[in-house]
């Protein structure tokens, strides 16, 4: 090749890279980019968003539905996220309701944390959210785990946070068997969840979820593949730590004098064929400690009816919710 093809070759490559730097900066004058001090905002009324705690832990939440619409607070279960309750966001979105649902520290998207994982600082956590969201007479809605938190933190809300209060399958007054509760379950049950999370989460989840978390493991019930395969994802999602601590948060915790400081009226659902939390040292205990409460007895209905009977829960929350 002579000298001049060399030439030649560079002044092609010379235009062609000026043709595209030229192309470049047109597409960027038609399209600019967001500066990094505001990041872009989704368009819509559907959006999924973070806030930051004060010990610097960030809260996943989503928040959907028109901003002036009445607020429901979704409360989430162990190990889960904010997803489990999906069918519901969905319900009472299709009804013009604003619904939120967040990740528990140590949970799903948020900060998988090794400190802070028990209810006080769930509750503060819970508190952050609707104080950043400026919600005001929002109906709470928790289940298992989720159900503690919410009573938790309506216990302890300003005046005029909270309207109503529902408890699925919840964790109030208080798993453990004590002196003060004998009907509780033994720390060595507590004790053996923690020692199978430990030994192998994964397979623990997938054995929690297809057995006794649905009901799957009586006779003639019907798996349901999707379910079983979306609580072990959530599952895996967050922290083993946070889900270790989160056990005894779930077991230890007495929410008997806070249920009996909540003023709102409530609604206390439960299954009574419920592996997880029994009925009849639950549900019932907790009516009695409410000041306001009604209790709806679900026959047959396992830990996981949310999910197994979505069409009953759903109607019996929004007749509640809509009364």
């Amino acid at each position: 090749m002579e000298k001049n093809e060399f030439i030649s070759l560079d002044r092609r490559e010379f235009l062609s890279a000026s043709a595209c730097a030229i192309l470049l900066t047109s597409c960027a004058e038609a399209f600019p980019q967001p500066s990094a001090s505001q990041p872009p905002k989704l368009k819509g009324q559907t959006m999924a968003n973070f806030i930051t705690t004060k010990d610097g832990v960030e809260i996943f939440y989503k928040d959907w539905g028109p901003r002036n619409a009445q607020p429901l607070v979704f409360h989430h279960g162990w190990p889960l996220t904010a997803d489990e309750w999906d069918n519901q966001l969905l319900y009472f979105l299709a009804r013009g309701y604003r619904v939120i649902a967040h990740d528990r520290r140590g949970h799903g998207r948020s900060t998988q944390t090794d400190e802070g994982n028990e209810m006080d600082t769930y509750a503060a956590d819970v508190a952050a959210l609707v104080d950043e969201l400026d919600l005001k007479n929002a109906i709470h809605i928790g289940h298992s785990t989720g159900g503690g938190e919410a009573a938790h933190y309506v216990a302890r809300s300003k005046s005029g946070r909270v309207s109503k209060l529902v408890l699925i399958g919840a964790v109030t007054p208080i798993m453990l068997k004590t002196p003060n509760n004998p009907g509780g379950l033994p720390i060595d049950v507590f004790d053996e969840i923690r020692a199978t999370l430990a030994a192998n989460r994964s397979q623990f989840y997938i054995d929690l979820a297809s057995g006794p978390f649905y009901g799957f493991n009586r006779s003639g019930a019907n798996p349901i593949q999707g379910l079983i395969q979306n609580w072990w994802s959530q599952g895996m999602a967050g922290s083993a730590k946070a889900h270790y601590d989160c056990i005894k948060a779930f077991s230890e915790t007495d929410f008997s004098e806070g249920l009996k400081s909540i003023n709102v009226p409530t609604l206390v659902m439960h299954g009574d064929d419920d592996q997880i939390v029994p009925y009849v040292d639950s549900a019932p205990l907790s009516v009695k400690f409410l000041k306001h409460a009604t209790l709806k007895t679900y026959s047959g209905f396992p830990h996981g009816m949310c999910g197994t009977h979505p069409d009953v829960i759903n109607r019996d929350l929004h007749s509640f919710i809509s009364s």
